[in-house]
C-alpha cells in the first residue's frame, strides 16, 4: 500500500441483514480483523449508501470494520423508503446493530451526511464512542440546505441550471418542494427522472476537478432514488435534529478526541461549516486540505482521513 493511501481491496468476514422497527430491514457487514478495535463507517446523503471502497480507508489488520445502509439506502429493504425514517430513528439502529454485534465502544468514521449522524449518535449515546474521524461536515442548519438547492449556483451555474431545469417553470418557485413532490411520485417515468437529475447535480459538484466517473456513479438508479428521495425527505423536515441543532449539544462529546477533514473547495459543505464545530469542540484537531473538494476520495481527501485513523491506534 502507498503510504498514506487507501488499504488494498478487502471483502468483508460477515455480512446479513437486521430488521429494524416497521417495514425496514438493515443490511450490514464485517471486514478486517474480527477481534480488531471496532470501526463504523458512516455513509453520506441521507440515502447514498455505502460500497466497497469504504472498507479500504481502515487497516484490516487492526480495525475490526463495520458498515451498513441507512434505512432507504443502498442494499438495505425497501429501497428509498420514506416510512419511520427519521435522524432518531438512524441514531436507534446504530444501537440495534452496536448490541447485534456485541460491540462495548467504537471509532466513528463519517463525511457529509455521515458527520452529522455520527454527531447526532455521539451526542446520544457519548458513553459508547471512543473517539470521531468526521469529513466534509454538514450540521444540517437551514443555510447549508439553502447552500445546496439554490447557493451553489454561483461556482456551478450549469450544473444549477440543468438541476433546476428539471422542474417546469411554474414549479421553480419551491425546488424542494418540487423535486419532493416528484420523487414520492409512485410512477417510475415521474420519479427516475427526477432523482437522476438531483443526484447529478450532487455528484457534478462534489469534486475540485470534473470526474465524469464520480457523476456516472451518482447517475445510476439505485444510488440516485435512494439519495435524492430521502435527501428531499430529510430536507424539507429539518434533517430531523433538534431546536438547538448540534451545535447547541456539544458539551455532551466535549471529552472525545476528534479529527476533522474539510477540503477547502468542498462545494457541498463548504468549510466554514467545519471551522464552526472544530470551534465549538476543544478535543477536536482540523486539517484542511488544500487541493480538494467534497468527495472522500479525491486523492488529498481519502490520503488525510487514512492518516487521521491512524492517529487513533498509535496516539490515542
Amino acid at each position: 500500500m502507498p503510504r498514506g493511501d487507501l488499504f488494498p481491496e478487502i471483502g468483508p468476514f460477515e455480512t446479513g441483514y437486521l430488521p429494524l422497527s416497521t417495514s425496514h430491514v438493515m443490511y450490514w457487514e464485517q471486514a478486517g480483523n474480527p477481534r480488531g478495535q471496532p470501526v463504523l463507517f458512516l455513509h453520506g446523503g441521507p440515502g447514498a449508501g455505502a460500497g466497497a471502497v469504504h472498507r479500504r480507508f481502515f487497516d484490516p489488520a487492526f480495525w475490526r470494520i463495520i458498515i451498513f445502509d441507512q434505512r432507504g439506502a443502498g442494499r438495505s429493504r425497501p429501497l428509498g423508503s420514506l416510512e419511520s425514517n427519521t435522524t432518531p430513528d438512524l441514531v436507534a439502529d446504530i444501537e440495534v446493530l452496536r448490541r447485534h454485534l456485541g460491540i462495548e465502544t467504537w471509532l466513528l468514521f463519517g463525511g457529509s451526511w455521515g458527520s452529522t449522524l455520527a454527531l447526532a449518535y455521539a451526542q446520544s449515546h457519548a458513553d459508547r464512542v471512543t473517539g470521531c474521524v468526521l469529513r466534509g461536515v454538514f450540521l444540517g442548519r437551514q443555510l447549508e440546505v439553502d447552500w445546496f438547492l439554490h447557493g451553489m449556483r454561483a461556482v456551478f451555474p450549469e450544473a444549477h441550471a440543468l438541476f433546476v431545469g428539471h422542474l417546469p417553470e411554474s414549479e421553480r418557485n419551491d425546488v424542494l418542494g418540487s423535486y419532493l413532490r416528484r420523487l414520492t411520485d409512485p410512477d417510475p417515468l415521474v420519479h427516475l427522472p427526477a432523482a437522476r437529475a438531483w443526484s447529478v447535480y450532487e455528484g457534478t459538484c462534489s469534486t475540485l476537478l470534473p470526474s465524469p466517473e464520480t457523476v456516472t456513479s451518482f447517475a445510476q438508479d439505485r444510488t440516485a432514488l435512494g439519495l435524492a428521495r430521502i435527501e428531499a425527505h430529510y430536507f424539507v423536515n429539518d434533517l430531523f435534529l433538534p431546536p438547538e441543532g448540534l451545535l447547541g449539544r456539544m458539551d455532551r462529546i466535549a471529552h472525545i478526541p476528534a479529527e476533522i477533514i474539510q477540503g477547502r473547495y468542498d462545494m457541498i459543505c463548504p468549510a466554514a461549516t467545519a471551522f464552526e464545530l472544530a470551534a465549538a469542540w476543544s478535543n477536536a484537531r482540523l486539517t484542511v486540505v488544500p487541493d480538494a473538494g467534497h468527495s472522500a476520495l479525491e486523492t488529498g481527501i481519502r490520503r488525510t482521513l487514512v492518516a487521521a485513523v491512524e492517529r487513533f491506534r498509535t496516539e490515542r
